[in-house]
């Protein structure tokens, strides 16, 4: 549907100027319009499309905008949300690069960058939290995998790739386990 498409791009292009913190921002804000205002997603389905976008190569927030729109309205829609989130940084990255010395030398542009990095990791917290009911709908069981994950994550070398797929073969066993369990 053309309107889709139209209103995804629409929608990811006036979000996309302001994607700071790795793109989790741009989660957080889809979770409060998609999920909470206009009911269209459940957080699981964010969280799914999340799990999912940084899993595969390429830019997280590019792979869940495509993955959002594509469930919304199809291919064209996916592919005008990619368009709409980043068209965006490549303008704002082409004007910074044509002025790059300007902007490196420029104390008021030093000093709001100061005060954009301290408004990121509360976004990103923001968005974590929101996002909790979802990603531990498992039970105990979510908790046990989000510590070893975590704890993989911060202390080895192992690559987040191998981490989710870990995690994604442990939820495979683990609903099959139970599923064996609870048919005897």
């Amino acid at each position: 549907d053309p309107k889709v498409a139209l209103r995804l791009f629409l929608y990811f292009f006036r979000i996309g100027w302001f994607t700071f913190g790795g793109g989790f921002s741009i989660i957080a804000q889809m979770q409060k319009d998609f999920v909470d205002k206009k009911k269209l997603v459940t957080e699981e389905t964010i969280l799914d499309q999340t799990s999912i976008g940084r899993s595969l190569p390429g830019l997280m927030v590019a792979n869940v905008a495509y993955l959002f729109g594509f469930s919304q309205g199809g291919l064209i829609a996916g592919l005008a949300s990619v368009a709409g989130i980043l068209t965006p940084p490549i303008v704002l990255l082409s004007l910074v690069t044509m002025c790059y010395t300007a902007f490196r030398e420029n104390i008021y542009v030093a000093r709001a960058l100061v005060g954009v990095r301290a408004a990121v990791p509360p976004i990103i917290a923001g968005a974590a939290l929101k996002l909790r009911k979802g990603a531990f709908a498992g039970g105990a069981f979510s908790y046990i995998v989000c510590a070893a994950a975590l704890a993989v994550t911060l202390f080895t070398g192992i690559s987040i790739v191998w981490v989710v797929i870990g995690s994604a073969i442990l939820g495979i066993a683990f609903s099959e386990v139970k599923r064996r369990g609870g048919t005897h």
